[in-house]
């Protein structure tokens, strides 16, 4: 019997329905879309921007960093 039986159920509990299961690609996908929220991107573009592979995101930051307006960025990048 484990010392501490919470870590030992946390361990071995199987996900129920209500669990959020997120994807590796669901994962970096949220990451490109925090990191182009942080550079200067509305919600929606940053969301629509970071699920394109084609989309280099350094690019698409370095256009702001720059002095690109958002709007005229995500219009180059599309």
């Amino acid at each position: 019997m484990s010392r501490y039986p919470e870590v030992e159920r946390r361990r071995t509990a199987v996900p129920v329905a209500n669990d959020i299961v997120e994807t590796e690609v669901q994962r970096v996908e949220r990451w490109r879309a925090d990191e182009l929220v942080r550079a200067g991107y509305g919600y929606d573009d940053a969301a629509e921007l970071a699920a394109r592979p084609d989309v280099d995101l350094h690019h698409a930051i370095q256009l702001l960093e720059r002095g690109c307006p958002p709007d005229v960025a995500v219009l180059i990048l599309r």
